[in-house]
């Protein structure tokens, strides 16, 4: 067992330009240097290099001072000095921090030294850097702040909801256990209880949500786009599909998915022997045991992940210890924290912060492998020089994450010492496979309609909600006198609400994750070297090159979600043998 004693803790590499004491009060404190960056003559492509690491080395530091902000803050969501810490900095710091990102990139694509510099990814770099000027506007930079402001509101509202459950206060996710009851009363009650505390904000939400849809519309047409989605596949650096790429793979997934997410249903309303199937029917074991638990704390949640991920490459084990040294975990669910779960990058130190919300389930358990995947990647890419460099698109970013789900699921029996329980564990997963890639059309075509009529009112949505939901949800589960909540399923995912357009890149990364699943399986040591050779690109490539590196195709093409489909559905089918 490596100690921390014997771990290589990263250290901050040194601060050349911007100097070791900076602390951030104010705008005033980082001015000069941007000043000083938008002034300084260049004259040669060794002075633009210089000049593109100084630029690097700052906007590192103000990433991770925000970053820190925002920890901080759904960490502790009722904690109003936090709050104001992180609206701060996207009211004080962001609005001239946007301004001068434009003037600095402006700089450097005039620059007569740009061509000179041919080391791998500038390319890509200056790529962002153009479409981002192409899309700048003044005029939006308040109303980004003001977006920033509102979007922030969604994981307040999100991390006060609470239910009471045999006498005790819980949070969502904790009554979400309960959904895994063999006991239907009590999977019931708790599904009502989580939908009625749901439903009570939901004309909060629809709300704040109508604020969000008005901005993000005016932030588009300012910059000379139809629409917000438009806008979106240039802000997200879209270069490598179009939206007619997603509507191609929304009737993919109908065509070669959903029909198999109604066996599923159809098996699970079979064997629980209920007619009609319910909805707080869907997580229960269909064989009447217990539901799974893999850890019983977050302490041993983190230690069994580190000895998994020891197994794939120890290297990947250390770099959960070190982050676990480093007080960079922060893993059980309690109340007054924001919802959900990430990684975030830390991009001076080079070694990301893991926030989630663990009771103690299997969906926790592939949680923190998700996550430990994002984590992994930075640890990969903590080294590259520049800035643009480690920050790779979403579509690499979940690939890495949804890849080491499927990675370390082998390896599950250190959570599952009982080989039934391990096979359940795996096929409970793989099933999720068939769920999620429906579910990511359903959002995703959703985001497109809503942003495609930035008129619709209120009954406009919940209608075609409605009507997309229905063709990639199961026909089997019966909503007969809940039709109100249904209306607002939309309400629990927060993308919609605090990252919009960012959900395809799930559907898309899934694919890819089972082809390096696929190519580990036919080979181990070779799908894992793929797997971390792609990783270890960063953004140094275009989206289909990273793929090509794991030896994965970057397709998400009838054919091949079939293909792949089925590659799942037999080891369902094996599993169940």
């Amino acid at each position: 067992m490596t100690t921390n004693e014997t771990l290589n803790l990263p250290v901050r590499p040194a601060r050349p330009f911007i100097g070791e004491t900076i602390e951030l009060q104010s705008w005033d404190d980082v001015k000069p240097l941007y000043d000083e960056l938008r002034d300084r003559p260049i004259h040669d492509a060794s002075d633009l290099r210089r000049w593109l690491l100084d630029r690097s080395e700052l906007e590192s530091y103000l990433s991770e001072n925000f970053a820190w902000r925002y920890i901080r803050m759904t960490c502790d969501t009722a904690n109003e000095e936090l709050v104001n810490q992180l609206n701060f900095f996207i009211a004080e710091i962001q609005p001239p921090m946007t301004a001068y990102g434009n003037d600095l990139d402006l700089k450097a694509i005039h620059s007569p030294y740009l061509s000179q510099l041919t080391d791998q990814g500038f390319d890509v770099m200056v790529r962002g850097m153009k479409k981002a000027i192409e899309i700048f506007r003044d005029e939006n930079i308040p109303l980004q702040t003001e977006l920033q402001t509102e979007e922030r509101k969604y994981g307040a509202i999100a991390g006060a909801m609470t239910v009471i459950i045999n006498g005790r206060e819980i949070t969502l996710p904790e009554a979400s256990d309960f959904l895994q009851s063999t006991d239907r009363n009590v999977r019931e009650e708790a599904w009502r209880k989580i939908w009625e505390r749901r439903y009570k904000d939901h004309e909060a939400l629809d709300q704040l949500f109508d604020r969000l849809r008005t901005l993000r519309h005016q932030i588009a047409t300012n910059a000379g786009f139809a629409n917000f989605r438009d806008y979106s596949f240039a802000a997200l650096g879209r270069f490598d599909y179009t939206p007619q790429d997603c509507f191609n793979f929304h009737e993919s997934v109908a065509e070669a998915v959903v029909p198999l997410l109604n066996e599923l249903a159809e098996d699970r309303k079979q064997k629980l022997a209920v007619d009609p199937l319910r909805p707080w029917d869907a997580k229960v074991d269909v064989e009447g045991r217990a539901p799974l638990k893999p850890f019983a704390s977050g302490k041993e949640l983190i230690e069994k992940a580190i000895l998994c991920f020891d197994r794939l490459d120890k290297e990947l084990g250390d770099d959960l210890r070190i982050m676990r040294a480093m007080g960079h975990l922060d893993l059980e669910s309690r109340k007054g924290k924001a919802p959900g779960g990430y990684n975030y990058p830390l991009e001076e130190i080079g070694v990301p912060f893991i926030f989630m919300n663990a009771t103690s389930s299997l969906r926790d358990l592939v949680t923190m492998v998700h996550e430990g995947g994002h984590a992994v990647h930075s640890f990969l890419t903590r080294d590259l020089s520049l800035k643009a460099f480690r920050n790779p698109p979403m579509e690499v970013a979940e690939l890495a994450s949804m890849s080491m789900e499927l990675l370390s699921m082998d390896h599950w029996d250190i959570f599952f010492e009982d080989p039934d329980e391990l096979r359940r564990a795996k096929l409970q997963h793989l099933e999720s496979i068939i769920e999620t890639l429906p579910w990511v059309a359903t959002i995703d075509k959703f985001q497109h309609w809503i942003y495609e009529n930035p008129t619709h009112t209120d009954a406009d949505r919940r209608e075609n909600w409605l009507r997309i939901y229905s063709q990639f949800a199961d026909s089997v589960t019966n909503w007969d006198g809940f039709a109100f909540y249904k209306e607002y399923i939309w309400q629990r995912q927060l993308h919609l609400y605090e990252v919009p357009f960012y959900y395809i890149e799930y559907g898309i990364a899934q694919l890819g994750a089972i082809g390096v699943w696929r190519n580990y399986r036919r080979d181990p040591k070779a799908g894992l070297e793929g797997y971390k050779k792609a990783l270890s690109l960063g953004y140094k490539a275009p989206i289909r090159e990273i793929y090509a590196a794991a030896n994965v195709p970057f397709d998400f093409s009838l054919d091949y979600i079939r293909e792949l489909i089925n590659f799942v559905w037999e080891e369902i089918k094996t599993i169940n043998q």
